[in-house]
């Protein structure tokens, strides 16, 4: 795996990956807020052919938006996060779709959880987000159009996507989260 935006402090043994965000990083285009931010940290897999992966978070979320989950990546204009974002003193589930401008749905997780498992995958030009219930069921949150080939630069690498983990902290001064159990698996496109 490799970095964007390698945190200065972060770790990773056989099945954790901790890392302490560092203060005003994020991922998002434009819309609504008229800027853009590429400086958030995505630890990530170069993957070529369908997937799923799946991750648990657990995090010492402080200050709005601080965020973590799963980031699938063509490039810094065509990309998607989904996870745990904070707002108001809330949890929400959280995903970003970002087709040159980001858009953003949440919806609040009452009581906060501990942790949460996430599950992302992709199935040719589809991605389906899902998070798992108390009861270890997998539950559809958001199905995302993610086209295989976005741009020359992502054709060229025959439709490869970056996959893996990413955590920020836009208004924070930062918080640790830990990734349990990280698994990609590839799996063959079905025609």
């Amino acid at each position: 795996m490799e970095w964007l935006n390698e945190p200065v402090n972060w770790s990773n043994s056989d099945k954790q990956i901790v890392v302490n965000t560092l203060p005003k990083t994020d991922f998002w285009r434009i819309t609504h807020y008229g800027f853009i931010r590429d400086n958030g940290h995505f630890y990530f897999e170069r993957v070529n052919t369908d997937f799923v992966v799946d991750v648990e978070i657990r995090g010492n979320y402080k200050a709005l938006y601080d965020q973590a989950g799963i980031m699938i990546r063509a490039d810094e204009k065509h990309w998607i996060k989904a996870g745990i974002e904070y707002v108001d003193g809330v949890q929400n589930l959280s995903a970003v779709v970002t087709h040159n401008y980001s858009d953003w749905s949440m919806t609040p997780l009452h009581p906060s959880p501990s942790s949460l498992r996430l599950r992302v995958e992709r199935h040719q030009e589809a991605i389906h987000i899902s998070y798992a219930d108390e009861n270890s069921n997998y539950v559809p949150f958001r199905l995302a159009y993610f086209p295989s080939e976005l741009s020359e630069a992502s054709a060229q690498r025959e439709r490869e996507l970056q996959v893996g983990i990413m955590c920020a902290s836009p208004e924070g001064e930062g918080f640790e989260v830990v990734f349990e159990n990280y698994r990609l698996k590839e799996q063959s496109a079905k025609n």
